[in-house]
């Protein structure tokens, strides 16, 4: 094998050695030589490193690179290989750990110089002399937002005395508006507060029909008012014909499409009568099976016209009001306006004589002009099991806003008492007779329905 001059650079501390001539075996080994070191100075070798071991002679063409000082060895440093065990060639390499303190070697690479803690403090003070220190900014006030929310804006929340305030503030403002004066609008808001007081207490009573005078009192009476005095105008004659105590029967005429007449005797009797009595109503079946209107009429002092509570008002001292007509009457066509339909058995009669109590024919004019019946759907009111389904000259064609009705000047007359105590009780069991009565009072309610007619100047005037 032909071998190469090498020359070697490695100098003892004494003197620098002679050259040698260095054969390539022995170039190979210090080359491998030199590796392990520079792998045992690493801290990703494990400290068991293995020796240097003579590199075997290969067939491989011989390097022409000069080795480094590095590389180059005496030929006497090899040593010959060492069996290292099968655990430590095959053991792990550890980890390497990371570190945010730059080497020592990037520090001199990067021209970086380590500044110690006194050099660092003494250039911090000499920087802190050229600082200025600044007086801290005063707060602005900045003004709202009128486009903020309440939650985007801090505002104090009101309390119940404050809103109060706003309220009767606001309705005084309101009454001012509508002509009113202040000390009614606190009236009233007075008495509506007490009587919620009571409703929320308990505080009221119901008789054995359902009658509830404070819900009537505050409610029902006070609602049908406008209606009565500003929709009507209502007039008003012969109320010295009803008694001031004790029991009587009102028999009136049935009109009006929508039977608002007996609510507005009812009133009449109400507001116009020096002792302010309560007409107690009687009403078909069809009334008190209606969910919403049924309760308000008992509760408004209506009853369902039997004779057992007829019997039972009459001997409680009530005044009763009966409309003998019914549904013939409300759902007459109008070329038949004025004209009384039967008037039935004449049940109210002998419900009458039984008590002794007088009969007082009433007779009601305007109410036929509110909603006159031009037509009948027989066939829709068959199918929703009503007695009449009405044609008027708004409904149905304006739909809900026709059942208004139209504002027409009503007179409500109470003619003079037909007396029955003379008869006696037992008068009730004689049909000729209760047919007598029945007939005059028919006829005495006509009459004064024509006499009313000729008197009226105009339907809404």
């Amino acid at each position: 094998m032909a071998t190469k001059k090498t020359t070697s650079s490695t100098t003892t501390p004494a003197a620098k050695a002679p050259k040698k001539k260095v054969s390539s075996v022995a170039a190979g080994a210090a080359r491998a030589s030199g590796e392990r070191a520079r792998r045992r100075s690493t801290p990703l070798l494990s400290t068991q490193a293995a020796s240097s071991t003579t590199a075997q002679p290969s067939k491989a063409r011989p390097s022409k690179a000069r080795p480094s000082k590095a590389q180059t060895v005496k030929p006497e440093a090899a040593k010959p290989p060492i069996e290292q065990p099968v655990a430590a060639r095959t053991a792990h390499r550890p980890r390497p750990t990371a570190s945010t303190k730059p080497s020592s070697k990037a520090t001199k690479q990067g021209g970086l110089l380590p500044q110690s803690p006194r050099a660092k403090r003494a250039a911090d003070e000499a920087r802190r002399r050229h600082l200025r220190v600044a007086s801290s900014p005063e707060p602005k006030r900045l003004s709202p937002d009128p486009t903020a929310t309440q939650t985007d804006m801090a505002l104090p929340v009101p309390g119940i005395d404050e809103l109060l305030s706003a309220s009767i503030s606001a309705m005084r403002i309101a009454a001012q508006g509508a002509g009113l004066s202040p000390d009614e609008i606190e009236r009233r808001i007075a008495a509506t507060l007490a009587f919620l007081r009571r409703r929320i207490e308990g505080d009221f009573s119901v008789d054995e029909f359902g009658y509830d005078e404070h819900f009537a009192e505050n409610v029902i009476f006070p609602m049908l008012r406008p209606i009565y005095r500003n929709w009507f105008r209502v007039e008003v004659r012969g109320l010295e014909n009803i008694p001031a105590e004790g029991g009587a029967l009102i028999v009136s005429n049935h009109s009006g499409t929508i039977a608002i007449d007996s609510l507005m005797v009812a009133q009449a009797v109400h507001d116009e009568h020096p002792q302010h009595r309560v007409m107690r109503a009687l009403g078909a079946d069809l009334v008190f099976q209606t969910p919403i209107l049924g309760a308000f009429a008992r509760r408004g002092g209506s009853t369902l016209a039997t004779g057992d509570d007829v019997d039972r008002l009459f001997s409680k001292g009530e005044l009763v009001g009966v409309f003998p007509e019914g549904f013939k009457g409300v759902g007459k066509p109008f070329k038949e306006r004025y004209k009384l339909q039967r008037f039935g058995r004449g049940g109210f009669v002998s419900a009458a004589l039984k008590a002794g109590v007088p009969i007082i024919p009433t007779s009601v004019v305007g109410a036929e002009e509110i909603a006159p019946i031009i037509g009948n759907m027989k066939t829709v009111a068959r199918l929703l099991g009503l007695p009449y389904a009405p044609i008027t000259p708004t409904f149905p064609l304006l739909g809900p806003l026709g059942l208004i009705p139209l504002p027409s000047k009503w007179i409500i007359e109470f003619g003079a008492p037909i007396e029955t105590a003379s008869h006696g009780s037992a008068a009730a069991d004689d049909p000729m007779l209760v047919f007598d009565l029945t007939d005059q009072v028919r006829e005495t309610i006509q009459q004064t329905l024509y006499s009313l007619l000729m008197q009226r100047r105009s339907v809404f005037f």
